[in-house]
């Protein structure tokens, strides 16, 4: 009998097992995954010594990257809550406590980062200076901080004190019992047992992601004027249903309360596409209220963000150290709008309050409301709360961790106030509310939530249940919201049209199409436009295989039926789909008559090439692919020529070609693919550039455009990771020449890794124009290149120490100088010497870029993690 056994979970998500050494390992932890261990039988309740508890995993395999197609790869927070808690690993007396900790695997940088989102996932913000610095009173950062040391036992724990770590690098390492792993690439891993071994690939398929672990259907939701949709009433544990959301409907606008693990596919469930949302409310950072940011993160345009500035504080520096980027890059993907605490915040007609409510990171509870007849309509969203009883523990008078009397009877009467709806976290436990504490409410109606379990019978005389989908109407609409949406969508595709024009559009025929419907055949002609309104649709690309998903304003059909030509491509709805059916011989005089089929036309070839490349491919709308087809400027170049970008972002649109850094080959390039993804996402030169196998034509776009685009920046920036991580991760420099990024390297501040291994990938582009005998404008273009990058990461160092306070500012800057006058004297000793001398080279500028690291950015790092700056 084997020693070791592997058992697949779901799609990227393995569990490996020596049960002989007590080894049990979560091999990938995307969203949900818990859940996923709980439906296959891997966590079950067990008992011993009279004390039930779960079983489930003691080790945790982290994916190398930590995006893929999309989604999270690692989301460790709640397996290690499951671990230290269910499974009773942490708490005293415990018959699972046996001394041993949670262990979390894998690559340096995602250790890292897991340990910084988990310690603020459990904490939040960490200080009373964090809590000042997002616009608190010091008084009331004061009262949040013994709040906060209240449910921290007293001390706030960094996460090693409560979770192993173990690093993997090229050699192999010993897990607990005597288990050895092996890397063998990106995301494939060898454990060993023995005679025994077991391979587990972590890599997600091309256009396949992480699977929920329930199904809910498919649903259609009305645009009302004002109501409630219901759409999970769970919690982080519980395998069968959503985690506790809601969304408000306000005048067919969607708004979402909080972004939980699955939320696409929730959307999709409802009918709902992603360009269909209006914004989102934040009540706090934990995962199964955080970890959908990314679905929102993948529209068209920045989503509006709504929540007060500690919450949207803790939300950042969780997202910054989850992805290794910086806060402020939480503004280039949501529009941030701050709302005060205990005021009415006016949401164009909407209005909403949110109320502090104890809990271990900053959270809101929110009430909304709607002016109607006789008053205000009122929801409710009372999510997390605590229970009076907790809150009761935690009141002092002696000072130091807890809460005041004064705070207490505050909390209990925000609680209190009543509502036409009242959603309430039932959780129950030391950090959620009880049902019981609202036995007497005055609210109309009560909802039970947060709860994984079955209600008990005095718990469902005290509220209701709410299935996924369920609408509460607030205020009844009189007028259709669908046909207003329809409006604005061809006012943003034209507008400089009259408006009695595009009411001759408005008057056509809103469609309802069931999810799984062809709507336009890639063989037939097209007769009928579709503008898509609600919903969301698969387009597959009959010859390059790209599938894609469109949501509202895409324009489905419109060349085709211009040029009274077939589709081309398939267009599958994925949920319930309501679009306007514009007649293609009305578009075409609506086209005509407006004197806009220039302008359509023109760039028609182009928006199709957009249409049908990965980047582009997902929730565009047709306004978004109009606006990056006008700006596309096209260039031809012959085999063997290097294709720099300038700064553009380049499509190759015929031919094949090699993404070269230096004269090394990281990627094989067909049509669709792109490069200078760096000026797009950093502003900074291109690392890489394109050499075609044979005459290339190539697109080249403003490298703004798509900056502005979250989903096109969110794409790029994975794209990026992994061709930084091909050129100097492992499998890079097969040839030997050149520097490789090693884990030792890692400073602990996530903006210097990330400069310091762009300063690794220009260096070896120095080597490699010299080691290629390239010519003299060649090797002078790598040098300045790595000058000017330098002289960039030097100055953001500067920037940062001064904004902290360093003493010893004035002598980094001198040494900053003499670094930059030293790679200025390394290009004069080599301009002209031949390719014998790249070895001296290399190893000359290994030095300078690794004695920097070594020297002195490890001083400066240690000196910005004290000031809580990672």
């Amino acid at each position: 009998m084997s020693s070791l056994r592997k058992i697949h979970v779901t799609t990227g998500v393995s569990w490996v097992e020596a049960p002989e050494v007590g080894l049990y390992v979560l091999c990938g932890c995307p969203a949900d995954s818990v859940k996923h261990l709980m439906r296959r039988g891997l966590i079950v309740e067990t008992e011993a010594d009279g004390v039930f508890f779960e079983t489930g995993p003691n080790a945790i395999l982290l994916s190398d990257v930590m995006v893929q197609n999309g989604a999270f790869c690692n989301l460790a927070e709640f397996p290690v809550l499951q671990m230290l808690y269910r499974q009773g690993m942490i708490i005293p007396g415990h018959p699972n406590n046996k001394g041993a900790k949670p262990l979390l695997i894998g690559r340096r940088e995602q250790v890292d980062a897991q340990m910084r989102y988990i310690h603020r996932g459990n904490y939040g913000l960490l200080s009373r200076d964090e809590m000042v610095a997002a616009g608190t009173t010091p008084e009331t950062a004061d009262e949040l901080m013994a709040m906060k040391l209240a449910f921290a036992f007293g001390a706030i724990l960094h996460p090693a004190d409560l979770i192993d770590s173990l690093t993997v690098a090229d050699s192999p390492v010993t897990l607990p019992g005597g288990v050895i792993l092996r890397r063998l690439g990106l995301n494939r891993y060898l454990f060993e047992l023995g005679a025994d071994s077991i391979e587990v690939d972590l890599n997600l398929p091309p256009g396949i992601t992480y699977e929920p672990p329930y199904t809910l259907g498919n649903h259609r939701i009305d645009r009302s004027y004002f109501s409630v949709i219901h759409v999970g009433e769970g919690d982080g544990w519980d395998p069968n249903r959503p985690c506790m959301s809601s969304i408000v409907v306000f005048q067919g606008k969607i708004y979402l309360i909080d972004a939980g693990p699955n939320l696409q596919y929730s959307l999709t469930s409802l009918g709902i596409g992603i360009n269909e949302v209006e914004g989102v409310f934040h009540t706090h950072c934990h995962d199964d209220h955080f970890a959908g940011l990314t679905t929102l993160m993948r529209a068209d345009k920045r989503i509006k963000y709504f929540a007060t500035p500690l919450v949207c504080a803790s939300v950042k520096k969780k997202l910054a150290a989850l992805l290794t980027i910086e806060e402020s890059d939480f503004a280039d993907y949501f529009d941030i709008h701050d709302l005060a605490f205990d005021e009415w915040n006016n949401i164009d007609g909407l209005e909403v309050k949110p109320i502090l409510s104890p809990h271990p990171v900053e959270t809101s509870i929110l009430m909304f409301r709607a002016l109607w007849e006789n008053g205000y309509r009122t929801y409710a969203h009372w999510a997390d709360i605590a229970s009076r009883e907790t809150l009761s523990r935690m009141v002092t008078s002696e000072g130091g961790p807890g809460i005041s009397r004064d705070f207490y009877e505050r909390v209990i009467a925000d609680y209190s106030a009543p509502a036409d709806i009242k959603k309430i976290d039932a959780g129950g436990g030391m950090i959620h509310g009880q049902a019981e504490d609202f036995r007497d409410d005055a609210s109309r109606k009560i909802v039970l939530a947060h709860v994984a379990r079955s209600l008990t019978v005095e718990e469902k005389r005290i509220g209701s249940g709410a299935p996924f989908a369920t609408a509460e109407v607030l205020i009844s609409g009189s007028q259709d919201f669908i046909w207003s949406s329809a409006f604005q969508l061809l006012a943003a595709y034209f507008p400089k049209t009259p408006r009695h024009d595009l009411r001759l559009l408005i008057n056509c025929p809103i469609a309802v199409c069931n999810p799984e419907t062809i709507l336009l055949h890639p063989d037939h002609l097209v007769d009928q436009i579709h503008l898509l309104v609600t919903g969301a649709v698969e387009m597959i690309e009959d010859t390059s295989h790209v599938s894609g998903v469109l949501s509202a304003g895409a324009l489905i059909g419109e060349m085709a039926a211009l040029e009274g030509a077939p589709a081309g491509k398939t267009y599958r709805a994925i949920s319930f789909v309501q679009s306007l059916m514009i007649p293609g011989d009305l578009y075409r005089e609506f086209v005509r008559r407006n004197g806009l089929l220039d302008e359509v036309m023109t760039h028609a070839e182009r928006r199709n090439f957009l249409r049908a490349t990965w980047l582009c491919a997902e929730a565009l709308t047709e306004t978004t692919l109009h606006n990056l087809a006008k700006g596309l400027t096209a260039r031809e170049y012959p085999a063997g020529v290097d294709v720099r970008t300038g700064g553009s972002l380049a499509f190759l649109r015929s031919g094949t070609a090699e993404l070269m850094s230096g004269g090394h080959s990281i990627e094989s390039l067909g049509p669709g693919a792109f490069w200078g993804e760096e000026s797009a996402l950093f502003a900074t030169p291109p690392l890489f550039r394109a050499r075609g196998r044979e005459p290339i034509q190539v697109y080249l776009s403003a490298p703004d455009v798509a900056r502005h685009v979250p989903v096109m920046r969110w794409k790029l920036l994975e794209c990026h990771k992994r061709r930084v991580n091909a050129d100097i991760g492992e499998g890079g420099r097969a040839n030997g020449r050149g520097l490789r990024w090693r884990e030792e390297y890692g400073v602990n501040v996530q903006r210097f890794d990330h400069h310091h291994r762009n300063l690794i990938m220009r260096a070896n582009a120095a080597v490699e124009a010299i080691a290629c005998g390239d010519g003299r404008a060649d090797v002078d273009h790598a040098f300045e290149d790595l000058f000017g990058y330098a002289s960039f990461h030097f100055g953001e160092e500067e920037r940062l120490l001064e904004a902290t306070g360093a003493s010893w500012l004035g002598e980094h800057r001198v040494k900053h100088a003499r670094l930059l006058e030293q790679i200025s004297e390394l290009e004069r000793r080599y301009r002209g010497r031949g390719p014998e001398s790249a070895g001296e080279l290399a190893a000359q500028l290994a030095e300078w870029v690794v004695g920097h690291i070594v020297a002195d950015d490890r001083r400066t790092a240690s000196f910005l993690n004290a000031k809580g700056i990672y």
